[in-house]
């Protein structure tokens, strides 16, 4: 295998990837994109980390030397390495066959590799949640969804996707604003914005104890057992509003803290989403086409990773 054919057939295979497409690596899963391609190296940058890192050609020669006498199992590669082995599947030489990475032309597929991911699976949640809801926002305005019974079933499916979507990925972003919320408010403290309210709560929740340990509890305070026989939360909860029994002592009590939406600014939300429909009103010519372009692009992207899972 000449090196420095296998060099430039990488370097191609790599320019040639889709726009947003990234890699993964072989044993850990990361994802990373690539940056910049240059005569000597390849910059890439690891997605979950922005870690920035050059891939050096001579790196590649001295792993393919290898490869050209004894193949390498995947398993066995090591985290240094797995970058430089994902992209050298995108060449027409190197492939994966079984559990081994092999030169072998034949089966090898120019920019083709089992750890090549696409642009529209490459998205960050919150890449996804936007398209999503955008693509939502496009059905409800061009819809009649407020009357299902009238839609038609392929219709009526895609709004359900979209959905569906839409509400897991707010629900995984809603969390997190929940856990950073939770870092900058004082207990009982209110924080308003401009869509509405939100303070810091405390709960607890509480879980019977073992019958033992409820027993031996309710005997240390001469009470006697067929009270509460069968421990039923119910009787429980009588004898402890009319005792001194401590309800830790028969409860294990949870303490968690959440953030608690109290009041929404409909009003506000209304003027905002007013001037965003005036402002995609007026866009015409080229801004408009432009938008058009945009949700035909994002629908597609959709498309291809519903058929994909």
């Amino acid at each position: 295998m000449d090196a420095a054919q296998l060099w430039l057939d990488i370097r191609t295979q790599l320019a040639s990837l889709d726009d947003g497409a990234e890699l993964e690596t072989p044993v850990s899963g990361r994802r990373f994109a690539v940056d910049s391609i240059d005569d000597d190296r390849i910059a890439i940058r690891i997605a979950d980390s922005g870690e920035e890192r050059s891939l050096l050609r001579e790196q590649f020669d001295l792993f393919t030397e290898r490869l050209d006498d004894h193949p390498v199992r995947v398993e066995h590669l090591q985290p240094g390495v797995e970058p430089y082995v994902a992209a050298l599947t995108l060449s027409s030489a190197v492939t994966v066959v079984g559990d081994e990475v092999v030169v072998d032309p034949e089966r090898a597929t120019p920019g083709e590799s089992p750890y090549l991911v696409s642009p529209a699976e490459a998205r960050r949640p919150p890449e996804r949640l936007h398209d999503d809801a955008i693509l939502l926002a496009e059905h409800v305005e061009r819809l009649d969804v407020g009357e299902p019974g009238e839609l038609e079933t392929t219709a009526l499916s895609d709004c359900y996707v979209l959905s569906s979507d839409v509400q897991r990925g707010a629900g995984r972003l809603r969390k997190r604003f929940r856990d950073e919320l939770l870092d900058r408010l004082g207990p009982d403290q209110q924080l308003h914005g401009r869509f509405g309210t939100v303070r810091r709560t405390t709960r607890e929740r509480r879980s019977l104890r073992d019958e033992a340990t409820v027993f031996d509890a309710l005997d240390e305070h001469d009470i006697p057992r067929e009270w509460v026989t069968g421990i039923d939360g119910e009787k429980l909860d009588v004898v402890l509003s009319v005792t001194d029994l401590e309800e830790s002592a028969v409860y294990d009590v949870e303490e968690s803290v959440y953030v608690q939406k109290t009041g929404v600014d409909e009003d506000e939300k209304y003027e905002l989403l007013a001037g965003v429909r005036d402002q995609l009103a007026d866009l015409e010519g080229e801004a408009g086409d432009e938008l058009r372009d945009e949700l035909a692009d994002i629908e597609s992207r959709i498309e291809a990773a519903i058929g994909a899972s």
